[in-house]
């Protein structure tokens, strides 16, 4: 392996920990507001929510350029790749319907439950599991 291939992977893996560490913690966030009575509490989140939210979505354009880069760049192949990309896909829709969400609480037109956030926040626990599986197994 080149030492070009092993930089692009050490950073791709750095953006992607610190992609879904935002994706964990932004739902928390939503938990919390929907749960919120007090104004300068909810006044707090709103803005904890926009910070994070631009914060991540960097990381996660990093994280995914990478690994485009490694999977053009180096030619990975394989079904195992496939359905690797089909969930980063819906991870990446599940950032941006994070971002519409955001959008929502700062303009307080949030129309769900904690209990809805609760579930909410499970759904990337469940693709990076799945992600991890594929890419470290290659089970197909």
């Amino acid at each position: 392996m080149s030492a070009g291939y092993l930089w692009v992977k050490a950073f791709h893996i750095i953006f992607v920990v610190s992609w879904f560490a935002g994706l964990f913690y932004l739902p928390r966030l939503f938990v919390n507001h929907a749960m919120a009575t007090q104004p300068a509490e909810i006044a707090r989140l709103k803005l904890m929510e926009g910070k994070l939210y631009r914060f991540m979505t960097p990381l996660g354009v990093l994280a995914i350029a990478l690994g485009l880069w490694l999977w053009l760049g180096f030619g990975f192949h394989g079904r195992w790749l496939e359905v690797k990309v089909a969930l980063v896909v819906l991870l990446a829709g599940y950032h941006l319907y994070c971002g519409r969400l955001v959008k929502q609480f700062a303009a307080d037109q949030n129309r769900r439950s904690d209990r809805f956030y609760r579930w909410f926040n499970e759904l990337p626990v469940l693709i990076l599991t799945a992600i991890v599986i594929l890419v470290v197994v290659k089970p197909f």
